[in-house]
């Protein structure tokens, strides 16, 4: 992993815990940008080393959106799921980079890897704050919301850093 990879997520994080914690659209959405660390760590790593990362990753939002184990289970769900992803949708040549990048894989491949799994990551995060299925509309309206706007936020950011 690259100095400037380890900046721009350390960057991410401080935007997420300094601004995007800090916004709520309407009490609709949240933005969390900081799920592109997860999206973008190297897929050559073992699956353990990935449920770890994201169990630390997941605490550390946690301890700072005062959310009680939802950002954990998120992220966990999310890194679980995340190389059966890679596998179903990466062809072999293209992992043979070591990473999933809009630089290594193609665009449609790399809007559903990432689609996906923020949508998993999002759907977790609703349906744990929620708790319930009382307000189950309101919940699906939310999910559906974030999901979209962490989907294009990612999708800009990853537009940004190919330049």
């Amino acid at each position: 992993m690259r100095i400037r990879t380890v900046i721009e997520w350390l960057v991410l994080f401080l935007l997420q815990i300094f601004l995007f914690n800090n916004l709520q659209f309407w009490g609709l959405c949240q933005p969390q940008v900081y799920v592109v660390c997860l999206l973008m760590m190297p897929i050559v790593l073992p699956r353990w080393a990935d449920m770890l990362i994201g169990f630390g990753i997941g605490l550390v939002m946690d301890i700072l959106c005062n959310s009680i184990g939802v950002h954990t289970a998120a992220c966990v769900l999310l890194m679980y799921l995340r190389q059966p992803l890679i596998a179903s949708l990466v062809q072999e040549h293209e992992r043979l980079t070591g990473e999933i990048s809009w630089q290594t894989v193609s665009p449609e491949t790399f809007i559903k890897y990432a689609a996906v799994l923020i949508c998993i990551h999002q759907l977790t995060i609703s349906m744990l704050a929620a708790w319930s299925f009382r307000h189950f509309g309101m919940t699906l309206l939310q999910f559906m919301i974030s999901a979209t706007l962490n989907i294009l936020l990612i999708l800009g950011y990853n537009l940004i850093r190919r330049q």
